[in-house]
């Protein structure tokens, strides 16, 4: 079995990932941040995706290798909100959109004003994860996945992820905090995505 280090303390996260691999019937252990003892703060300052999964990964490795820290593949992810009429906002400052500290509801009111003021009634928008991994010869290995829908109008049932009651995946016509976790799960698929590319590309399976 193969070890892999997850850049992440969530333990939902790690959750989800494990059920990810398990799908792609990959041989693969998962640690997190957590399980190894890294508890270095990490300045994410890049302005993409791509360089804000690469600056964690970065720091992650660095670490494993100072302690020896064995690891067959360090992963870290970077994941946001595009809206396609706002020039990709609020991408990589999704969690962050209306300020620090700001509410969810803050947040989704700042993307919902500023749509208005496009004028755009498409509303395309698609959520975004980017994944930069090490392996243990120390190639580096970048996947995407993405996620595409529209957003709504209006603010629906709030909760979950900051941006889920008015991202409309395709194929739907309720936001993913109406859907039914089944549906949830199968709609909000863009890391699902970016963790299958990844596992092609490694291809450490039973």
């Amino acid at each position: 079995m193969k070890k892999m280090i997850y850049g992440t303390t969530n333990p939902n996260k790690v959750k989800d990932i494990k059920a990810i691999i398990a799908a792609h019937k990959a041989n693969i252990e998962v640690l997190s941040l957590k399980d190894i003892g890294f508890q270095e703060e990490i300045e994410e300052n890049g302005t993409t995706f791509e360089e804000n999964s690469e600056i964690k990964a970065i720091a992650v490795k660095k670490f494993c290798d100072k302690n020896n820290i064995d690891y067959d593949i360090i992963t870290t992810d970077d994941a946001g909100l595009c809206v396609e009429c706002l020039n990709g906002e609020p991408g990589v400052y999704s969690a962050r959109y209306a300020g620090a500290g700001a509410t969810q509801e803050q947040c989704l009111n700042k993307l919902l004003n500023n749509i208005e003021r496009t004028g755009d009634t498409e509303r395309k928008a698609k959520f975004v994860c980017v994944l930069t991994s090490f392996l243990k010869d120390g190639s580096k290995i970048v996947s995407k996945g993405e996620c595409e829908g529209t957003i709504a109008k209006k603010i629906k049932k709030l909760g979950g992820l900051t941006y889920s009651p008015i991202f409309i995946p395709n194929g739907y016509e309720v936001p993913m905090s109406e859907l039914p976790v089944e549906e949830y799960e199968k709609a909000h698929n863009h890391r699902d995505k970016a963790f299958g590319q990844l596992l092609n590309k490694i291809k450490i399976v039973k």
